[in-house]
């Protein structure tokens, strides 16, 4: 059975795109004052730190029965594929790609997930709907940022670089898949735990890698903090939520929105230039939703 989107999960997942937009500008603050994995390791620590507090003041409640040893080794999939993995290898791949190509990769999320949600996750099928859907929206990041994400830059790991993003992309993909087939489980306690066994795996490879982590001055530590408060922790409890209420292929529609939100708030913030092919890109990117979410839209509309 199809999941029921309501106006509540088209707003969270605007926010989420929205917000996840953002964090690029912060990212980029940030890894002035740090190394890709140190940062890494940061945001998880403070995202970890302030949900592990929240969820053990409210009672430390995990899965709801005894989850067996599938389950948690289930959880600790997760843990690797939503947060320790994808944090290194942006943070390490934007420090050899354009960012442009960042934006492209996390918009491949819905291309990678159509497949694996219609394999896994029933009533989430491939149609020929929902592939144009995805494809136009696609179609409309790739005109948004144009052969600036596709352009050389000579660095010396580039490719293995462009690689790491795609890893990413698909790590993020895999774990909307991951969370929907978990037993029940509290979304506060599970989105903690995510947090807690990213950070343990991340801060062995921080340490291995990069030593014992500097002073941060202030603007690094600021972005850390907000990047470990807002755009990880709170935004992964969101995303936990959507994944298990609304389902895979619907919460993966917010990675079309990241690119677009980076372009807009990178002009609106840091007075960069908006490309001129930037209202066409936005039509394709919401003829696309559209056309992928036409059910339930119509069902949306049907029931103001």
């Amino acid at each position: 059975m199809e999941p029921q989107i309501t106006r509540r999960d088209w707003a969270m997942v605007a926010v989420l795109g929205l917000t996840w937009g953002g964090s690029f500008m912060l990212v980029a603050i940030a890894l002035r004052g740090v190394g890709p994995f140190r940062l890494a390791e940061g945001r998880l620590l403070v995202a970890a730190a302030a949900l592990g507090l929240i969820w053990r003041l409210r009672g430390g409640r995990l899965f709801a029965q005894a989850p067996g040893a599938r389950g948690w080794a289930m959880l600790a999939l997760i843990g690797v594929t939503n947060s320790a993995l994808p944090f290194m290898a942006l943070s390490w791949g934007q420090q050899n790609v354009p960012s442009a190509l960042a934006g492209v990769s996390m918009a491949s999320v819905p291309l990678i997930v159509l497949p694996l949600a219609h394999l896994f996750v029933p009533g989430e099928r491939l149609s020929l709907r929902r592939m144009v859907g995805f494809g136009i929206g696609f179609a409309g990041v790739a005109v948004l940022l144009g052969d600036r994400a596709f352009a050389a830059t000579g660095a010396d790991w580039e490719t293995l670089g462009r690689l790491a993003c795609l890893g990413a992309a698909f790590c993020y993909a895999l774990t909307s898949i991951l969370i929907r087939r978990l037993p029940e489980v509290d979304r506060l306690g599970l989105t903690a735990g995510l947090m807690m066994i990213g950070a343990a795996v991340v801060l062995p490879v921080a340490l291995l890698v990069e030593g014992a982590p500097p002073r941060p001055d202030w603007p690094t530590a600021s972005a850390i903090m907000v990047l470990g408060l807002v755009s990880t922790a709170l935004m992964a409890l969101l995303q936990v939520s959507e994944a298990r209420r609304a389902g895979p292929v619907f919460l993966s529609l917010t990675n079309y929105q990241v690119p677009v939100w980076s372009v807009i708030l990178g002009a609106l913030v840091l007075g960069e230039a908006l490309p001129p092919s930037l209202f066409l890109a936005l039509a394709l990117v919401l003829g696309g939703v559209g056309l992928s979410q036409y059910g339930a839209f119509k069902r949306l509309f049907a029931g103001a």
